[in-house]
């Protein structure tokens, strides 16, 4: 029970630095955090998105999105257990639309090695 508490609280953690970086439109931290066998599942394009392989592409996506501009994230929530982790999140745009969202994130030995995005649909 211990080990599952101490996991848990790492990955929270990592989540936190990891929100951090939308939230302050700042990549600079995002190398840091990610495993070099990091994959993401992506929302685009529809309708089954596309697949994002390796530290690098994950980082590029990932600055890509935290530095769009006119545009802002809303932490709805965060969630770990163990070593995964739940975000949902809203995205605003520079036309004032928003986008509900949910991350499932699963973290390895304190780099996230995978990420599946979703969003809420029509």
């Amino acid at each position: 029970m211990a080990t599952m508490e101490s996991d848990t609280a790492a990955t929270a953690a990592l989540m936190d630095r990891f929100n951090a970086v939308f939230l302050r439109h700042d990549p600079s931290p995002l190398r840091g955090m990610i495993a070099e066998d990091c994959v993401i599942e992506k929302i685009k394009p529809a309708p089954s998105g596309d697949r994002c392989v390796g530290r690098d592409a994950c980082v590029a996506l990932w600055t890509e999105i935290a530095t769009a501009p006119g545009t802002r994230f809303d932490l709805e929530e965060t969630f770990a257990m163990g070593d995964r982790a739940i975000i949902r999140w809203r995205l605003w745009t520079s036309d004032t639309t928003s986008t509900r969202g949910v991350n499932l994130m699963r973290v390895r030995d304190g780099l996230i090695v995978e990420a599946m995005g979703y969003v809420k649909g029509a």
